[in-house]
This record gives C-alpha cells, structure tokens and sequence, in this order.
C-alpha cells in the first residue's frame, strides 16, 4: 500500500514525454502578427520619421525571433480618445474575424491611451481571440498578470495624458497673462521667434498691417461697407497668410477684433480683459467708431419674410441657392406698388453674374412650363379633395343647394395648379411646387427643368 501511495516526488517523477505531452494553445494555433505603427500628429511635417522608425525596428526584431509578420498597419491619429483610429478599429474588426491573433507593435502606449481601447485589448485576451502582445521589450499574453502589467502601462500612458492637457493649459493661462494670446495671431500681425530670450513676439506685419488699418478708416470715415471692403481688398490683391483670398465673414470678424487694439479677452468670454505685449494696430477712437458703424447697420431678423418660390430653385450660373428680396416703389397717386425679385444667394460665388428676376414674370414662366413638369399624383389628388370637400360644405351648408346641385365638379389637375400659382396663399404654392419632380433652374433670368428630369 505504501508503494502504491502518490508523493510528490513521485509525482514529479512521473511525466508525460515531450512527444506524448498535450499542445499548449499557442502551439495549436499558430501566431499572425499584424504589425501596428502610430503617430500622434496627423501633420505630415510633424513626426515624420515616427511611423518608418518604428517599422524599421519592429520589422528587424521580428527577423531576429523568427516572427512572422503578415501584415503591417499605420495610422496617424491621437489615442487620446477612445475609438476615434480607423485603421485601429479596422485591427480589432479583424481579430475579432480571425484574421490576426497577434500584435506587434513598438510600445503598448501605441495601442491606448485611453480606458475603452485598453479594455477592449483585454476583452479579446478573455475571449481567446488575441493571444499575444509583443513590444520592443516585452511580451503579453492572456496570462493574468502579463494582462495587469499591460493595463497598468496604459493607464499611465493616460495619467500622462491628462497630466499634459492641465500642463498646457496652465502654460496658455500664464502666457496670455503675460501678455501673449495663445492662440494664431490676426491678420496684420506675424510671430517672430527671439532664439535669445527663447520665446516668440507678436510684431506687426510690415504688408498686411497698413492695409489693416486703412481697413478700419474707409468704414469709419468714407463709409465703406463689409462688401465694399472685399471688392477693395480684391483690387489690391490682399490675401491671408496662405495666399487665400479674405472672405466676407472674415472681413467682419476683423473689424470686431479688440486684438489690434493691443488688448484681448482671454478665457473667450470669460469677460476678463488683458493687455497684450504687442503694438496696437489703430487706436481706440477709431475702432469704436467702427463699431458704432457696424452696430447702427439695420439687422434684419432672420426669417422675417416669408415667399413663396425661394430654397425651390438653384442658380444655373454657380449651383447656390436662390434668395429672394422685397422693394416698393411710390407711385405718383401716392400709394406703394409691392415688387418681389429673386435672385442667386452668392454664397458660391459671390460675384455671380446672374440677373435677379421679378415674381410676376417668374409666374407667367412657370405658367408656361407647368404643362412639361411632372406632378406628384397623390400629393396634388389630395389638396384637390381637400378644395372640393370645402367647396361642397359651402354649397350646402351656406348657398342651400340640393344633392344633384351641389355634385362634384370635374377639375384639371394641371388648371387648378396653375390657378394655386397665381392665386393660392404663400403656403399653398410652396406645397404645389414640393409636388413637382422635376427641378427648377434660374438661368439668364429664365426658369427651366433640369435636364436629367426632362
């Protein structure tokens, strides 16, 4: 009986032979290797050698070990938020599939740096379908404390994310109070570095700083408008730094700037107000008298008119939008004659030559291009049951008329659209021309369909 009993030296006696020994699951599934580079910056100019240094180093190691590489990835986005890398996401698709079981890649910050990817890494660990983590000096595999050492290097990677977000922003903070806002400086202004006090000055830009100013003089003292402005600034050939041409927006956003008065709101409405380190493009009398300009133009509150063909037609000369707008003339009786002009938004080109049109001669147009447009069917059967229904309540209810007098009348679909153009309410004919498939170009003043809907 003794003889017979288990010890652990017997135990450890009796082994099974290497060639009778069960496979481990790394041996039954052999490893693909997906090798994954990352930068940070998507900036071709920044990082530049990250991502080939990285492969080179990688690729050499997996020569070294005998590591078999099917397939090599990079990508050039942050990790900083969670699922926010195409080409990442892609990987983990593929693992998910089958395709990879591995990863080899130069360290794990490469990977996360952030919660949901790290806890997505150690889920595929769990499930078994990512088997093993290879860096440049360490290996994971689903083994549980190779898995917490891989999240613990992770969540360091985003402590040190975090810690550099407040870093950065304490230095803007100090910065800015210094008198430098941290952000890109206007137009009129440049950036030069001073290598011996080893930080940069705000100067004012010896070509685009007297166009500036004299920017700001021809809308205080000649009255100049934001347009006026850009058809100015076209002639003199002003651009931004880019060599892009200023846009309207751009040109508003200007003459609002505290900026070229030497001052600035930082945090951005914050309502705390700092002295820049700069010199002051114009003075203070000068810039509020812009504003007073600019505050004194009559706004009009958006919305307030309401016609009836507009965002229903396209310019044919830039493909924008159609706007329309409302002028009234004194007759020599007194009374005010109403006119509607509709006309290109110039939101593409805001020099579009495209004449503007009248509304009572837009109508007679479309009057004699109803008959080609196709109808909507049950949108237009439907406002006509709606009218006869009406109708027939007033036959009866008001004019007393008999159920053989008041039977219904037999209308044309295409009269009764005609007679909403010229007679129904703003609502009724935007309604009427939403039933139209067909869609309507203003080209050379004239109405026409397009042409793959003839």
């Amino acid at each position: 009986m003794a003889t017979a009993t288990a010890t652990p030296s017997a135990k450890s006696t009796v082994s099974l032979s290497p060639e009778s020994a069960p496979p481990s699951p790394l041996e039954k599934q052999e490893l693909r290797y997906c090798l994954y580079a990352r930068k940070s910056s998507e900036d071709d100019e920044r990082q530049a050698l990250s991502i080939d240094s990285q492969i080179k180093e990688m690729t050499t190691m997996a020569k070294r070990d005998g590591i078999d590489i099917v397939e090599i990835r990079r990508e050039s986005h942050s990790a900083k938020a969670s699922s926010g890398r195409p080409v990442y996401n892609q990987l983990l698709s593929d693992i998910r599939e089958g395709e990879f079981n591995a990863i080899l890649t130069w360290a794990p910050d490469r990977l996360s740096r952030n919660a949901g990817d790290l806890g997505t890494l150690v889920d595929l660990m769990d499930q078994g379908l990512l088997h093993e983590i290879r860096t440049h000096g360490q290996t994971f595999t689903n083994n549980p404390n190779e898995k917490f050492l891989l999240m613990i290097l992770c969540s360091q990677a985003k402590l040190e994310n975090d810690h550099r977000g407040i870093n950065i922003k304490r230095g803007m903070k100090t910065r800015a109070e210094m008198g430098y806002r941290p952000t890109m400086t206007p137009l009129g202004y440049l950036t030069e570095r001073d290598m011996a006090a080893r930080r940069s000055h705000v100067v004012v830009d010896p070509i685009r700083g007297p166009r500036i100013k004299e920017m700001f003089e021809l809308v205080a003292y000649k009255g100049f408008s934001g347009r006026k402005i850009y058809e100015w600034m076209k002639e003199i050939d002003f651009t931004t730094r880019k060599g892009n041409v200023v846009t309207l927006s751009m040109i508003y956003r200007m003459l609002r700037n505290d900026f070229y008065l030497s001052r600035y709101e930082y945090p951005k409405g914050s309502g705390k107000w700092i002295k820049g380190d700069h010199e002051p493009l114009i003075d203070k009398q000068l810039f509020d008298e812009v504003q007073r300009l600019l505050d004194a133009t009559p706004k009009k509150p958006w919305g307030t008119k309401d016609f009836a063909f507009t965002r229903l037609m396209t310019c044919g000369a830039c493909s924008a939008g159609v706007t329309a707008e409302e002028k009234h003339k004194i007759l020599k009786d007194g009374s005010i004659k109403r006119y509607v002009y509709y006309r290109c938004t110039h939101t593409k080109d805001i020099d579009c030559s495209e004449p503007s049109i009248r509304e009572d001669r837009l109508i007679e147009q479309m009057l004699d291009i109803i008959e080609d447009v196709t109808l909507e069917s049950k949108a237009i059967n439907k406002k006509l049951e709606e009218e006869l229904e009406r109708y027939q309540k007033f036959t009866s209810g008001v004019l007393g008329q008999t159920e053989e007098e008041k039977k219904k009348p037999r209308v044309d679909k295409r009269k009764y659209a005609k007679y909403l153009l010229t007679e129904g309410t703003t609502e009724e004919k935007r309604e009427l021309l939403a039933c139209l498939k067909s869609k309507l170009i203003l080209k050379d003043g004239k109405i026409s369909l397009s042409k793959k809907d003839k």
